[in-house]
């Protein structure tokens, strides 16, 4: 379960792994309770690392979230997306992959 604050709002999303694929090296999260369905009637989250092919040892990681809105005013989670992009920086700085 990951606990986010939204709008000043404490908030949760529970969700469990949908699917793994080693070979794509990617993860699927799907959300299965709290806010976020409230608003979306689903949503996913899909975690892959692909290696760069310039020579280096460098690898990218790309975040894909997959949802569908309940209705069309409700605005696209941005604020989901910057969370993601928040996790993706302190795994690299605790794996020491960029500078603090």
């Amino acid at each position: 379960m990951k606990r986010y604050l939204k709008g000043g709002q404490k908030r949760f999303a529970k969700e469990v792994i949908e699917a793994i694929d080693e070979k794509k090296r990617s993860i699927t999260f799907k959300v299965v309770e709290g806010g976020v369905l409230e608003m979306y009637t689903s949503f996913k989250f899909i975690f892959s690392i692909d290696d760069e092919s310039n020579g280096q040892d460098n690898s990218v990681v790309t975040w894909t979230i997959d949802y569908e809105k309940k209705s069309e005013s409700v605005p696209a989670p941005h604020a989901l997306m910057d969370l993601g992009v928040a996790v993706t920086k302190e795994i690299a700085r605790h794996y020491s992959l960029v500078p603090n």
